[in-house]
């Protein structure tokens, strides 16, 4: 049975906002590494894109692995074609032909994948160095960035807020915010980090299991564009309602897992579970829960011979995302909800990630 939504164990929107509110003392532009550690998780950022480099977690005998894909430097952060670990926006995800209308207006965005958008632009915010404020290496870090009328195409100034903060022993909550100041304008913030929790250097994750809480996909074409469809995934290789391996029907798609699924009950005040993902070696378990409607599901499928930290080469099908979001190309889809925001309004997005092993 598919679970709607859940109480204490996920967490309310409001309750993980307390839970992550802070006060401001402090402001850094310059590129810097920060950590986190509580009781056995650790994890590590960077300003530059908001990136979180790795997480350190424990298996079932207590062996610690990083299961974050990503690189050693920062400059190789800056080189990346993968978006590893990183806040992507304005808006993530694609954003078809590049262009959309607002409000009777037709505007331009930056077309860096084909004709189409993708995560933001040529320089989303994956690719900006952003403040960081609120940083107890504890608990908690935030990340500011002001983004600016006309940045990649999108009109008005925002101002954007991420926070990352350990909570409890074993669980890590990420809240997404941002304040259109003067113009409407879509918003849609994803964090795009790659797992694999056998260890980041340890192969594919073919053989992880995965189930995700969501009965339907949106269809895409060629290009990965939605087509304004919302389908059943009910006897297709899409089908993850109960738990099973990623391989086992990958090869009826052409290249991988690369869609937007829609997670099952009512967006509202609860945070919903939009995924769980195990491991047999390690015992290693990653649960998900999210207010956002849709969970992009990625199986790494354009990867190639990617030389990551420590020399690990990451392969296609190295490392999987789940990007919880609203739909793609939702600006030009009427019948999606909405990624409008207007100023005097508030975009918020919280994700909320649990990790045991047994």
């Amino acid at each position: 049975m598919v679970k709607k939504s859940v109480s204490l164990n996920v967490l309310s929107v409001s309750v993980l906002m307390v839970l992550l509110s802070c006060v401001d003392y402090s402001v850094s532009e310059k590129i810097k590494t920060y950590k986190l550690t509580r009781g056995s998780l650790s994890v590590t950022f960077t300003n530059y894109g908001a990136v979180m480099t790795s997480l350190l977690l424990p298996d079932r005998h207590g062996k610690q692995d990083d299961v974050v894909l990503g690189f050693d430097t920062v400059d190789a952060y800056k080189n990346d074609t993968t978006y590893f670990g990183a806040i992507v926006g304005r808006v993530a995800n694609r954003i078809g032909g590049a262009k959309f209308k607002l409000n009777g207006q037709f505007f331009k965005t930056d077309p860096n994948e084909g004709h189409n958008t993708l995560h933001g632009g040529t320089k989303g915010f994956s690719d900006v160095i952003w403040s960081v404020r609120n940083y107890d290496p504890t608990s908690h870090i935030t990340f500011t960035y002001d983004s600016f009328d006309g940045e990649e195409g999108f009109p008005g100034d925002v101002t954007v807020k991420v926070t990352y903060m350990l909570i409890g022993e074993n669980k890590l909550g990420v809240k997404m915010e941002a304040k259109p100041l003067n113009k409407p304008t879509p918003i849609n913030l994803a964090l795009h980090t790659y797992w694999n929790l056998r260890g980041h250097n340890s192969g594919d994750i073919l053989s992880h299991k995965i189930q995700l809480f969501a009965g339907k996909i949106t269809p895409v074409d060629d290009k990965l564009i939605p087509t304004g469809e919302i389908t059943s995934i009910s006897g297709t290789p899409y089908d993850f309602l109960e738990p099973r391996r990623i391989g086992a029907r990958i090869h009826e798609l052409p290249g991988g897992y690369d869609i937007n699924y829609v997670i099952d009950g009512q967006i509202g005040k609860h945070l919903r579970k939009a995924a769980v993902v195990t491991e047999d070696v390690t015992g290693r378990k990653m649960e998900l829960w999210t207010n956002q409607p849709g969970v992009q599901f990625y199986t790494s499928n354009m990867m190639k011979r990617v030389v990551g930290k420590g020399n690990a080469v990451y392969g296609k099908y190295g490392g999987l995302c789940l990007e919880t979001q609203g739909f793609p190309d939702s600006v030009n889809h009427k019948n999606f909800p909405t990624q409008i925001v207007n100023p005097g309004e508030s975009y918020l997005h919280v994700m909320l990630f649990r990790f045991t092993a047994h």
